[in-house]
C-alpha cells in the first residue's frame, strides 16, 4: 500500500465557522418552533422537530476537525478503507466518520521523540528497549520527526566466542505512513526487534580486537577488522542491515552508532590481563630492537675509529653487558675496570 497525501483538506477554520453557524441556526429554529407552538401555530411543530434533531446531531461534523503540528501526520480510514494521510501542519476538516489509525500509538521507544498525548501512563511495560503506555487516551498522530532509539545493551559472542556487551543508538524516521501503519503490526516494536537482530548478526562477524586469520568482509581474505578498531564500518553495516529489514515498514534509518562496547563482566578481568600481557610483549620487542641497534652501532663505531681491537670473546661480553644495561628494568650498577682488558 502506497501513501496518499490529502492536500486539499486545509479548510478547518472555514468549516468550523460554517458548522458553528448551522448549529446556532438550529438553536434558533428550536426557539422559534417553541414560540410558534405556544401561539398555537401548526408550523411550529416541524420547525421545533428540525431544530431539536439538529441540536442532538449537530456536533457530529465537528468531529472532522483535525489539528496537526509540524512533524505530525494522521492516517485516515473510512469504514475500513484507507482514504489518505494528512501530512504537514494545519487545521483540517475531513469526513467526521473517518477514523485515525496508529497501532503504535501506545508504544514509546526509549529516548525517542514520539508525539506525546499529554496523558500520564497508567502502567509501563519494558521489553527490548520499548515500553507500552496503557493509557486509554492514546494519540493517533504519527510523528514524522527524526527520532532516536536506544535499545538495551546486548550480550553477544563475537566471532572468537568471547561474550561482548554492546549497545547502539539508531536515528530513524517514518517516511511512508501507510506502510508503517498497514504493512506491520506495530512499526515501533518491529524496528526495535530488527535493531536487536541486526546487531547480533553483525557483531558475530567481528572479533573484539584484531585477530589473525579472521575474514570480516566476506572476500575470503584475512583482514584487520574488529569491533574496537572498525567501529565506523561496523555501525555502517548495522545501519544497512536494519534499513533492509524496515524498508517495507516505511521507515528510514538515518544513522546507527555504537554507544557502548566492552567485554562481558565474567571475562573482562581475564581479557584485561591478556591485553596487558600483549602490551608488555610489544614494549619488550621495541626495547630489544632498539638495544640491538644501539649495540650494533657501538661495535661499528669502535671498529671504524680503531679505538680498541676486540676479539670475538670480548665482543660477546660487551654485547651481553650492553643488552643487560639497555633492556634491564632497573638502573645498572657500573663496575670500573682500571686494569687491562686481557
Amino acid at each position: 500500500m502506497t501513501e496518499k497525501i490529502l492536500n486539499t483538506r486545509k479548510n478547518g477554520l472555514g468549516m468550523l465557522f460554517f458548522w458553528g453557524l448551522i448549529y446556532l441556526l438550529s438553536i434558533g429554529l428550536l426557539i422559534c418552533g417553541g414560540i410558534l407552538m405556544d401561539e398555537g401555530m401548526v408550523l411550529g411543530i416541524p420547525v421545533f422537530v428540525v431544530g431539536i434533531i439538529w441540536v442532538c446531531i449537530g456536533w457530529i461534523p465537528f468531529l472532522g476537525l483535525k489539528l496537526l503540528n509540524p512533524g505530525e501526520a494522521l492516517v485516515l480510514t473510512l469504514f475500513g478503507n484507507y482514504i489518505g494521510t494528512l501530512k504537514g501542519d494545519g487545521f483540517y476538516w475531513v469526513n467526521p466518520f473517518c477514523t485515525a489509525v496508529n497501532p503504535a500509538a501506545k508504544t514509546k521507544l526509549s529516548q525517542s521523540g514520539d508525539v506525546d498525548s499529554g496523558a500520564k501512563p497508567a502502567v509501563m511495560f519494558t521489553a527490548q528497549g520499548a515500553s507500552v503506555n496503557v493509557s486509554e487516551a492514546a494519540n493517533k498522530k504519527i510523528s514524522t520527526k527524526i527520532m532516536t532509539l536506544n535499545n538495551a545493551r546486548q550480550k553477544i559472542n563475537d566471532c572468537l566466542g568471547n561474550p561482548v556487551e554492546i549497545g547502539i543508538a539508531v536515528t530513524w524516521r517514518v517516511v511512508d505512513t501507510a506502510k508503517a501503519v498497514f504493512a506491520v503490526d506495530n512499526y515501533k516494536e518491529y524496528l526495535s526487534l530488527q535493531c536487536d537482530t541486526a546487531l547480533r548478526n553483525i557483531v558475530r562477524i567481528y572479533p573484539y580486537d584484531v585477530a589473525p586469520n579472521i575474514d570480516t568482509t566476506g572476500d575470503g581474505q584475512a583482514d584487520d577488522g574488529s569491533l574496537r578498531g572498525s567501529s565506523e564500518i561496523v555501525a555502517s553495516r548495522i545501519r544497512e542491515e536494519i534499513q533492509d529489514k524496515v524498508f517495507e515498514a516505511g521507515l528510514e534509518v538515518i544513522e546507527a552508532r555504537i554507544t557502548y562496547l566492552a567485554y562481558a563482566p565474567e571475562i573482562a578481568a581475564v581479557m584485561l590481563q591478556r591485553q596487558q600481557a600483549s602490551a608488555i610483549i610489544d614494549a619488550r620487542k621495541m626495547i630489544v630492537d632498539g638495544a640491538v641497534g644501539m649495540v650494533e652501532m657501538a661495535l661499528n663505531r669502535l671498529s671504524e675509529g680503531g679505538t680498541v681491537e676486540l676479539d670475538e670473546e670480548r665482543k660477546a661480553a660487551m654485547v651481553s653487558n650492553l643488552l643487560v644495561v639497555l633492556c634491564g628494568n632497573r638502573d645498572a650498577q657500573p663496575v670500573v675496570n682500571s686494569g687491562s682488558l686481557y
